[in-house]
């Protein structure tokens, strides 16, 4: 019967866990150079703006992105069409309100990233998102680029806000609302800056 020497597993473990480590590795995103960008569309038109990246990271693995995590600030979130302050104001205010994204209940929105599929700079991502405490599967698809020694992820999530709860002027829950019509789905255009 063989004997198994310790000290020579232990090395091998040893090895082997620096090896997973070198390979493996946590990228932060740049939050002030991160940003999601909406746009909500109804019967009468459209808005467009953006919400705030509180923070994030991207799990790597031999140089391919396997995972991660964006946390969005949810109070930040600002309209960038309406030039008529008082109208842009009253529009956020309601997105902030319970009426759609309760900001104060539930100041952030997540996308936790467990799989990703890489082929060649276009990635698709599957995870989860959360909205007002609320989770749903999520799948989109992404491109990467340089930019100096940073990376940018650039991808398009498109969100149907009636399973997260976001009910205001939502057919999938009122009837009659004519040309008050808001669309249940709204995108989500990730712009995500990883630096080296």
């Amino acid at each position: 019967m063989k004997t198994i020497n310790l000290k020579s597993l232990g090395v091998f473990v040893l090895a082997l866990t620096m090896t997973t480590t070198v390979f493996a590795k946590t990228q932060k995103v740049d939050v002030t150079k991160s940003v999601v960008n909406w746009t909500g569309k109804k019967v009468t038109g459209e808005h467009h703006g953006t919400i705030a990246v509180k923070e994030g990271n991207l799990e790597e693995n031999k140089g391919k992105v396997t995972g991660g995590k964006i946390v969005m600030d949810m109070p930040s979130i600002a309209d960038v069409d309406l030039t008529d302050a008082g109208m842009n104001a009253k529009l956020i205010g309601h997105l902030k309100s319970d009426d759609f994204f309760g900001v104060v209940t539930y100041p952030t929105s997540e996308l936790v990233i467990n799989k990703v599929n890489t082929n060649g700079a276009n990635l698709t991502f599957t995870g989860d998102l959360t909205i007002k405490g609320i989770t749903n599967p999520a799948t989109f698809t992404a491109t990467s680029s340089k930019d100096g020694k940073a990376t940018v992820y650039k991808g398009s999530l498109t969100v149907d806000r009636s399973k997260y709860n976001v009910r205001y002027g939502s057919k999938s829950f009122f009837d009659n609302l004519g040309d008050k019509v808001i669309n249940d789905e709204f995108i989500l255009d990730f712009n995500l800056v990883v630096a080296e």
